[in-house]
């Protein structure tokens, strides 16, 4: 596909997506949503992506569902099909870094929420404000918010529909770290590459026991420990980190 919307750029095994409508502070409009669909799944049958970044371009991270299609109904496609898409998000083997710039508001602050982690320049803002502007919280949120922030924390932004800056979000959860916006990129690449250099057979399983042991009750997780453990045992990403470990050596995969 060719994107007009985002931009895909891969160094090593990295892949960044980057929102690119900065005119429109990054607004998610119908067409963002198909391209960034077909660059998750494209990417995530990739074998050469092992980690994805994904960030906007000028002043913004993203700043939700485009206003400017409310009158013609293409809001509500929009934010019917970006829905499919952030379950699709979950679902994606490869981890997922959101690198925010900016302002993350609406199905921008929800974007950021569906990877795996999050850091923030601290110039970002987010802000959930479906509650102020009469409308119920889309896209996940009310699933995904409270398993970040607790559900006191999740009421308190979604009920007060209120903005926070990148201290506070840190405070509660909400981001993992905060860096100067000069920093942002380097710390968000030097996360990526430490998880890229590992194993990736190993960090895709693990993301995945993660993931579903938010709905799996105990033993069903011990199960899929077990089982992937058994797997990874016999595949050449652990013959080679023992061997490595051995040899006093940086393992190649």
């Amino acid at each position: 596909m060719n994107y007009q919307s985002i931009n895909l750029e891969k160094k090593g095994f990295i892949t960044t997506i980057t929102l690119n409508r900065p005119d429109k502070l990054n607004a998610i409009n119908q067409q963002m949503v198909n391209e960034l669909s077909d660059a998750f799944a494209s990417e995530n049958r990739d074998d050469s992506t092992r980690v994805l970044v994904i960030t906007g371009a000028g002043r913004a991270f993203c700043s939700g569902a485009d206003l400017s299609q409310e009158r013609s109904g293409g809001r509500s496609r929009v934010i019917h099909t970006f829905a499919d898409r952030v379950f699709a998000a979950l679902n994606i083997e490869k981890p997922i870094i959101a690198c925010i710039n900016g302002l993350a508001v609406g199905g921008g602050c929800t974007m950021t929420l569906s990877c795996d982690i999050r850091i923030a320049s601290e110039a970002a803002k987010f802000q959930l404000p479906f509650t102020r502007l009469g409308l119920c919280t889309e896209l996940a949120s009310t699933y995904l918010l409270p398993r970040l922030v607790g559900m006191g924390k999740a009421c308190e932004l979604i009920l007060t529909s209120k903005m926070i800056d990148a201290g506070e979000a840190m405070q509660i959860g909400l981001v993992n770290q905060v860096v100067p916006a000069g920093e942002l990129l380097r710390a968000t690449y030097e996360m990526a590459e430490s998880i890229a250099k590992l194993p990736p057979l190993a960090v895709q399983l693990n993301k995945k026991g993660l993931r579903q042991a938010i709905e799996r009750e105990l033993p069903g997780q011990l199960r899929y420990e077990a089982l992937a453990s058994a797997f990874l045992r016999s595949t050449e990403d652990h013959q080679e980190a023992v061997k490595a470990f051995l040899e006093k050596r940086r393992p190649n995969f």
